[in-house]
């Protein structure tokens, strides 16, 4: 009688294969790898900003082949025009939510909000790393940014030119944006208040004084 052969070896199971990353390729394929892109792009900018971003490793963080970002953005400024392309639309849906009322402080505010919550993409926005000439989407994007502050504006503009009055605020508060992101303002000012709080009692201040300005030469117009 014949022995049984020990099949053992031959039934033991296969070592499991790694399929994570087969699997999340794979998921790429049906239309969403722009927005994995854009969001793992998000989140390498995050930790090593613009000077060491590249397609190859937002690919290799992803998962996929290194030619596959070139289906979407054909170089690394492309993928970082679209974020700052996607800021500015968040900044601008910000203000217009934020100052549904009409007023420049909220407008002012929601900026500076937007700044402190996401300074790297609001960084990337203004910076040189990126020729908006290049990116139509990026220059529509970044026009109506201002077009939403220049509209609280010309709400208190009155016979002042608009356009020069917008980018006064605009100066004051992207500057004032910046000192926060970077905490460059007296140590003192806070008064134990959070960033946003602070920036809302200088808007305020501001506003009181561009009025009175305002008056003042007014009446100083009406005196000639």
């Amino acid at each position: 009688m014949a022995t049984p052969k020990d099949t053992s070896a031959s039934e033991a199971p296969a070592p499991r294969r790694r399929r994570t990353r087969a699997k999340r390729a794979d998921r790429y394929h049906h239309g969403d790898l722009r927005a994995a892109l854009l969001e793992e792009g998000k989140r390498l900018l995050d930790q090593h900003g613009p000077s060491a971003f590249s397609l190859r490793d937002v690919a290799r963080r992803l998962g996929v082949s290194h030619n596959a970002p070139y289906k979407h953005f054909a170089t690394r400024e492309a993928l970082l025009a679209a974020l700052a392309a996607d800021g500015f639309q968040r900044l601008a849906a910000r203000m217009a939510a934020d100052a549904c009322g009409g007023s420049l402080h909220a407008a002012g505010l929601a900026y500076v909000g937007f700044a402190l919550e996401d300074p790297t993409i609001f960084r990337l926005m203004f910076s040189g790393a990126i020729d908006k000439t290049r990116f139509a989407d990026l220059r529509a994007a970044s026009s109506v940014s201002f077009a939403a502050l220049r509209a609280r504006v010309a709400t208190v503009a009155g016979e002042n030119d608009v356009d020069l009055m917008a980018v006064s605020a605009w100066s004051f508060v992207h500057g004032l944006a910046n000192l926060l992101i970077d905490g460059q303002l007296p140590s003192g000012l806070d008064g134990g208040h959070g960033k946003l709080e602070i920036a809302s009692r200088v808007l305020r201040t501001y506003a009181g004084s561009s009025k009175r300005n305002t008056r003042t030469e007014d009446g100083a117009i009406a005196r000639t």
